[in-house]
């Protein structure tokens, strides 16, 4: 384990966009398959049916190469435009993250999505849901990144984001599945 952990933090110092994008990735399509698993195995009332891995590999594709690499460069962004944990600071980059990358992070998860269904009106499910799904998400971002900014260092943003990103992703994964 020791050695595991030496080899972790030596790819977050020589490459942190590939060791945030393997972290990240593994967390947010665990996030589908655990909806899977809960939605058609586990639950009393479960349908038994097999796993699909068709939307498995679509929570891959945005969880390893779409969503990391965005969240990366607006914290690098975020970390380098507004420098400290002082409280003025926070409440800052917690307003910009809500405001501006959130809505972003939302669209293109619904957008991707649609695209990767090969879905006719690519925008139709984002326009439906963008709004409900914001909602959530400042349930469960506000007081996260509250943690993040005062807490996390910066090398280490887009893992814990990931951490909770599990958690919100159980609830895309529930909006998605949610009738428009």
């Amino acid at each position: 384990m020791s050695k595991f952990l030496k080899t972790a933090r030596s790819l977050f110092t020589s490459k942190p966009l590939l060791a945030n994008c393997v972290i990240y990735g593994t967390i947010y399509t665990s996030s589908e398959f655990l909806q899977q698993t809960l939605l058609r195995k586990a639950l009393a009332d479960s349908t038994g049916e097999p796993y699909d891995l068709a939307s498995i590999a679509r929570f891959a594709v945005l969880g390893f190469t779409v969503l990391p690499p965005m969240n990366y460069q607006w914290y690098k962004w975020l970390d380098g435009k507004f420098v400290g944990t002082a409280l003025t600071t926070v409440a800052k980059k917690m307003v910009l993250d809500q405001t501006i990358i959130m809505p972003i992070m939302i669209a293109a998860f619904f957008i991707g999505m649609s695209i990767m269904e090969r879905k006719d009106d690519i925008l139709y499910e984002c326009k439906q849901k963008l709004v409900p799904t914001f909602q959530s998400s400042c349930l469960v971002w506000v007081p996260a990144q509250a943690v993040n900014f005062f807490l996390v260092p910066a090398q280490y943003r887009v893992v814990y984001v990931a951490c909770v990103a599990f958690v919100w992703a159980n609830i895309l994964c529930f909006m998605k599945r949610k009738e428009v």
